[in-house]
């Protein structure tokens, strides 16, 4: 359960200057015990995250895991390992691998994986707002993009 300060107090607390930055950026300010999405989410997920965003503008390249060059699920398995955390090869794999939350359920730094009936073909790491970092294919640049499809499945990263 998520534990909100409202504005009235937030100003007798925090000041208004503290009020007006958290505003400006869209933050939210907890009580003591409170969590948010952005809260929620493991250091190893955020790390991740931060890892896959700072290659933003890498070439694919097919069976590259990095440090320069990947392919979607290299991009994967690299921003984790970075972050401390070992994931197989192969996106299928990495599916196999995660454990499997919803789309309601879903958290920045999960995988999403996309799918053609039972077979995974491409996965990138969730960033929120209904945007992934991925390397999507051959001529192309690691990236932030929007979720194109609804045939996606998310996995977190143990």
């Amino acid at each position: 359960m998520t534990a909100q300060i409202h504005l009235p107090l937030l100003f007798s607390r925090a000041g208004a200057v503290s009020a007006l930055t958290i505003a400006a950026v869209g933050g939210t300010l907890l009580a003591p015990g409170g969590t948010t999405e952005a809260h929620a989410v493991s250091s190893h997920a955020s790390k991740a995250l931060r890892v896959a965003a700072s290659k933003e503008g890498s070439p694919y390249r097919y069976g590259a895991t990095g440090p320069n060059r990947f392919d979607c699920s290299g991009l994967t398995l690299y921003s984790y390992k970075k972050a401390g955390k070992i994931l197989p090869r192969t996106a299928q794999q990495q599916y196999n691998r995660t454990r499997h939350v919803s789309a309601g359920n879903r958290r920045r730094g999960d995988l999403v994986f996309f799918h053609s009936g039972g077979a995974v073909y491409h996965v990138g790491i969730y960033a929120g707002g209904g945007k992934i970092w991925h390397s999507p294919k051959t001529g192309d640049v690691v990236r932030l993009v929007k979720i194109w499809t609804r045939s996606v499945k998310y996995g977190r990263v143990r």
